[in-house]
């Protein structure tokens, strides 16, 4: 597999000065960190679901939308991140997404939820740059990890050998070994890295099962 692998910090913060407080841990020991968004309706829980900022020139940023209405958060935020990515199963129109956050120069990736099959998301493999799949059930930190979404990571990973697939959920030095077998390059923890003492040594021991 040629994707390089990435460890992934997730923030869920409901003001901004959590979220300043999450990424001045992270923001030595990170390149990219994801942002998760909710709204209270795709998923029982809220996080930047304000007008918040993100001023760390030395790290790239990915939304991750958990929300009811991406378009309207895109429309209004596009610009704060690199990546977009979007649960598919709130997109009505999957082909418009993709083509509204290229066309604002971004990457896009679609985000699929423990019930979604990955089939569903074939038609759009070529067009996207990312997938992301939730091994547990989205909108908390310290979700438990469901071993029965690994063989979608495989399904993915054969369908489109050199697409960035993303694991989001339950991502612990115990379970990111069975991740990294089954297809998986980027590899996002919240609650693991976040919630710990040192946050060099928590990606650190993400990092050193997958070496």
């Amino acid at each position: 597999m040629k994707n390089r692998k990435m460890i992934i910090p997730a923030i869920i913060a409901k003001t901004q000065i959590e979220l300043d407080e999450y990424l001045s841990k992270v923001k030595d020991f990170s390149e990219l960190v994801q942002l998760d968004i909710m709204d209270g309706i795709f998923v029982p829980n809220s996080s930047l679901d304000f007008d918040f900022h993100v001023s760390c020139s030395n790290i790239k940023f990915e939304a991750h939308l958990m929300i009811t209405n991406p378009i309207e958060w895109i429309e209004k935020n596009w610009w704060k991140v690199d990546t977009i990515i979007v649960h598919f199963e709130s997109c009505k129109d999957p082909k418009n997404i993709i083509n509204f956050v290229k066309n604002k120069g971004k990457k896009i990736g679609f985000a699929i939820s423990p019930e979604t099959a990955v089939h569903k998301v074939k038609p759009y493999l070529d067009d996207i740059d990312q997938l992301l799949i939730m091994t547990v059930n989205p909108g908390f930190y310290g979700g438990k990890f469901l071993l029965e979404t690994l063989s979608k990571i495989t399904e993915a990973r054969k369908m489109k050998p050199n697409l960035d697939i993303e694991v989001d959920g339950g991502v612990t030095p115990d379970t990111i070994k069975l991740i990294d077998d089954a297809g998986a390059n980027m590899f996002v923890s919240g609650s693991y890295i976040l919630k710990s003492d040192g946050v060099k040594e928590a990606i650190d021991s993400l990092r050193k099962p997958i070496q």
